[in-house]
């Protein structure tokens, strides 16, 4: 049996999801950046190097929840962090993807394809370094089932119930309490043992998964619309059985967590796959 993998996340999402709402967290966005680092090509850990802000020191990872310390600054961000549906499980960019205004292309779909191609663009009038920490940012937060929840409910920031004995909302169940559970229990807070069983799980138990998650057939965009779609049907299966004041305790923790381990091991290897191409041609993964 393979290694479980439990991901703590500390950052807490408000309870409106406009203007502001948080995918995983710090360390879930670090670790899915850890997991794409480990997987660039030579070429393209050598470009996104040498964009890194200094402060980054070189990591990749350290500036992978910049976008969520932008917020305030660039007010126009918020909506892309994120692609509710009207329901039905799927996603449908035509339908869906766009902000409260109803502009086109602002959702977190848009803003991959939007970066992904500003970096592909030596011309493009957006600052490469800040396109870079953008689309970090943006594949981790298109993994979480609920940043592709219901638009009615705010995807899952309106539920309110209890977790265990406290106080949540469902969009914080998914986004900090199963991660702390699962933390708090099983791994002593420590993230390099979580890093290193998610990248052992990737390349043995996953592996022949890992190939399908690898695969995108767009030449002219990404695969994030397919990726949203892939949240949208599990972040339906997490309003099963909940309601308002339900109390989510056992049974629900071990039926999200595998579904969280596994979006953020997504996560990562898509993003390298993403930067691979950017930047070397190549969208296949470094073997690491």
């Amino acid at each position: 049996m393979g290694l479980l993998l439990f991901l703590h996340v500390l950052l807490v999402a408000v309870a409106a999801r406009a203007p502001a709402a948080h995918a995983w967290g710090k360390e879930g966005h670090y670790m899915t950046c850890k997991i794409a680092e480990s997987f660039l090509t030579k070429e393209a850990s050598t470009a996104v190097k040498d964009l890194l802000p200094g402060w980054a020191g070189g990591d990749l990872a350290e500036t992978c929840s910049w976008a969520d310390t932008q917020r305030f600054r660039y007010r126009w961000s918020s909506p892309l962090h994120f692609a509710d549906s009207e329901g039905g499980c799927k996603f449908v960019y035509s339908r869906d993807c766009h902000n409260t205004k109803g502009e086109k292309d602002m959702c977190v779909v848009g803003a991959i394809n939007n970066y992904t191609a500003a970096l592909e663009d030596s011309s493009s009038p957006f600052d490469p370094t800040e396109s870079l920490m953008f689309l970090a940012h943006f594949v981790g937060d298109v993994h979480q089932p609920l940043h592709c929840g219901n638009t009615d409910d705010l995807g899952g920031n309106t539920i309110i119930v209890h977790w265990y004995r406290r106080k949540s909302n469902l969009h914080k169940v998914w986004d900090v309490n199963v991660i702390e559970t699962a933390m708090k229990d099983f791994y002593n807070d420590d993230m390099s043992t979580m890093i290193k069983a998610i990248q052992l799980n990737i390349t043995e138990d996953w592996s022949n998964e890992e190939k399908q998650w690898e695969t995108c057939s767009s030449r002219t965009k990404t695969c994030a619309d397919k990726y949203a779609n892939e949240s949208a049907k599990l972040g339906c299966t997490a309003y099963e059985g909940v309601e308002q004041d339900s109390t989510l305790g056992d049974d629900y923790f071990f039926s999200a967590l595998p579904v969280v381990q596994k979006r953020i091991a997504q996560g990562g290897v898509r993003l390298a796959v993403i930067l691979n191409k950017i930047f070397s041609g190549n969208g296949r993964l470094q073997s690491s």
